[in-house]
């Protein structure tokens, strides 16, 4: 059987059978067997991204049912608070179907770079079904370093639980993005792509920061430490500007307190460094004055304020230059090992 003839319906079943087990039951029914509110599950469903469902329609299975009980346990052993039950619901379910997305487009790769070698839909179950719990082990191993790596910052400082704490907030974007991403075709754009995530990951975690998010062509980062912060930001600059790869950067950072709350972080302090970056010259870092005040004291550093600057929800922000102090250049670091572009990006054409 060659692959084009495989039943694809068939096969999608079957896939779901061997990840989820038998469709048995309603969504009314999944409610009653977790002694959990028909309205809450509901709610907890669409919470977790997953498209509308009648009350009628088996679709449901063992899982579903041990799943909602999980959640529910949680709730009643205090360990989620009951308002904040749909929040965490849906962040679990945002951070989940972006790796489900990206596992199942690579196994859909996988089978079509060696067509030969799976040519029917046992082959291809048993195929994915060996494959799976080793991405699950790995994502469950990684999920416990983060885990750890939390809690010793956590247990660390002063209040365990706080969640407004003091961090200098940085954003670092492409320059000229928007028209790069008109002039090349998808397979460049994700070797871009690729290639800035991959020096942000890189440089971020030498200068111990944390990435919070990846935005496409920008990366929102935090530091405990201003010096951190300030390294980050200009290695980033300085390894793009040799990158024939890479378009230019920009940067923008901000000093203060910030909210964080599941993962992400929120508060002026954001919002300022967000638009420092808008207003930030390609190659260039902007700082507000907050940080620009923590950092003259640093000899690794000149700042140099500029004209104010209005941009949406600040009137007047001062910003200042950041540039590293003459003759005093960053570690070199290896640039991440990727496919060369052969070119079709210049400085020039941005």
């Amino acid at each position: 059987m060659a692959p084009s003839q495989v039943d694809l319906a068939r096969l999608q079943q079957r896939i779901e059978r061997s990840l989820l087990g038998r469709r048995r039951y309603t969504r009314l029914q999944v409610a009653e067997l977790a002694g959990i509110d028909p309205a809450i599950s509901h709610k907890l469903w669409l919470a977790l991204g997953f498209a509308e469902v009648g009350e009628g329609e088996v679709v449901f299975t063992d899982r579903d049912v041990s799943a909602m009980r999980m959640a529910n346990d949680l709730v009643t052993d205090g360990i989620i608070d009951e308002q904040l039950r749909t929040s965490v619901t849906r962040m679990l379910g945002q951070t989940m179907s972006r790796m489900a997305e990206w596992e199942t487009r690579r196994l859909i790769e996988v089978i079509a770079e060696d067509p030969g070698s799976l040519t029917s839909e046992r082959e291809i179950v048993a195929f994915i079904t060996r494959v799976l719990p080793r991405i699950q082990e790995l994502q469950n191993f990684v999920w416990r370093r983060h885990l750890a790596a939390h809690a010793d910052r956590a247990l660390g400082g002063a209040g365990g639980e706080m969640q407004v704490l003091p961090q200098t907030v940085g954003f670092v974007d492409m320059a000229g993005y928007t028209s790069l991403s008109r002039r090349i075709n998808e397979a460049q754009l994700e070797v871009v792509l690729e290639r800035f995530e991959s020096l942000a990951a890189e440089v971020i975690a030498r200068h111990h920061g944390r990435i919070i998010k990846s935005l496409g062509d920008e990366v929102l980062f935090v530091a405990d430490d201003p010096g951190d912060a300030a390294e980050i930001a200009l290695t980033m600059i300085e390894l793009a500007a040799a990158d024939e790869a890479l378009p230019g950067l920009h940067a923008g950072l901000a000093l203060g307190d910030v909210l964080w709350r599941f993962g992400d972080v929120y508060g002026s302090v954001v919002n300022i460094a967000s638009r420092l970056t808008s207003v930030a010259r390609a190659g260039t870092v902007l700082t507000d004055l907050h940080l620009a005040a923590k950092l003259r004291g640093d000899d690794r550093f000149v700042l140099r304020r500029v004209r104010p600057a209005t941009v949406r929800g600040f009137v007047h922000l001062q910003p200042s230059l950041l540039r590293r102090t003459a003759n005093r250049g960053s570690r070199p670091i290896p640039l991440p090992s990727l496919p060369d572009p052969v070119g079709w990006i210049t400085r020039g054409a941005l």
